[in-house]
């Protein structure tokens, strides 16, 4: 499947700000399940861009607006070629939970095993563990056991954007009972962790398909879990829809949990407020293919959440953690 992927984010600021310095976790993977057929990243006010791979091996690439001004705007272009998924033969020997014992996957895996992040065991989680009886999935062989947690997940929770942050714990979905695919990617991250199957934060982008059942936003990033099975190497579940990764899914970025994957992040100086705007497009590529709407947002008028906002003193130097939000 041959998809193309537009994706627009817009930093407005109250008064003109003096520097801006970003990093973003954008381009699409290269790998067997999908080949990267071109990626640009178009920036205004013009910058010189340039790029490293990260401790995970993701592409990031970064740049610096050292003049005035009083708007940042920053389109990702990408086209990427997907291949369909395998069936994965169902169920694994019992034996695959001694082999995630193993040293070369304690050691391989090591990042992804231990607590980080937004990614922990709380007394909510264990409440949430025990009233669906989770521990007893560990009677199965691994594969199945995530399966059958993936689907737990999906059942258990609302998709409803606004009900979380981009900083929300994990407790808050807990509570509610609703949340983002973020949400529900670290709920089932802790989980598989505490069972001692490694599993990694994946950011990318979702062709959406309603008659298929998606419940996930058209319109916006997306996130899932790849857990490392030694017979199969990094298989990945989406709890939002209750599916197993396929020719839809485009990976962008692996980490420990959404902080090390953040699409844009940076810092500004000077004393002003900022506003956020994000549209994203996923769709088939076709031989013509006409401005999205989205290219043209408005300027909002509310400001980011307070947890990505801080104030400065007039006379200080303001330098400000830019976190884009996802709203899966």
């Amino acid at each position: 499947m041959l998809l193309e992927i537009r994706h627009v984010t817009q930093y407005h600021y109250e008064r003109p700000v003096r520097e801006s310095l970003m990093e973003l976790w954008m381009q699409p993977q290269k790998g067997a399940r999908q080949r990267l057929v071109s990626f640009e990243l178009d920036i205004e006010p013009a910058a010189q861009v340039f790029s490293y791979a990260d401790s995970f091996g993701n592409a990031v690439y970064h740049f610096d607006v050292p003049q005035p001004h009083d708007g940042l705007t920053i389109i990702a272009r990408s086209a990427v070629e997907t291949e369909p998924v395998h069936e994965w033969p169902v169920p694994l020997d019992m034996g695959e939970w001694e082999r995630l014992k193993s040293a070369f996957v304690k050691g391989e895996c090591f990042d992804y095993l231990r607590p980080h992040g937004f990614v922990h065991m709380t007394t909510a989680l264990e409440t949430f563990i025990a009233e669906h009886d989770l521990d007893a999935l560990r009677r199965r062989d691994p594969f199945s056991a995530v399966q059958a947690l993936c689907d737990t997940i999906y059942k258990a929770f609302e998709y409803q954007p606004g009900v979380t942050d981009a900083d929300s714990p994990i407790d808050l979905a807990l509570s509610a009972g609703r949340g983002v695919c973020q949400d529900f990617a670290h709920i089932m991250l802790a989980i598989c962790r505490a069972w001692g199957i490694p599993a990694r934060y994946v950011s990318g982008y979702l062709f959406t398909d309603r008659e298929a059942g998606d419940r996930s936003d058209p319109d916006a990033t997306h996130a899932w879990v790849e857990v490392f099975l030694p017979s199969y190497r990094w298989v990945g579940f989406d709890p939002t829809n209750n599916v197993m990764t396929g020719e839809r899914h485009v990976a962008v970025a692996v980490g420990r949990d959404y902080g090390d994957v953040t699409p844009s992040r940076g810092v500004y100086k000077g004393d002003s407020e900022s506003h956020l705007a994000v549209g994203v497009s996923v769709r088939r590529a076709r031989a013509a293919v006409a401005e999205p709407e989205f290219l043209r947002l408005p300027r909002p008028s509310a400001p980011f959440g307070s947890a990505n906002r801080r104030r400065a003193s007039a006379d200080a130097i303001r330098e400000q953690q830019q976190r884009q939000q996802q709203q899966q």
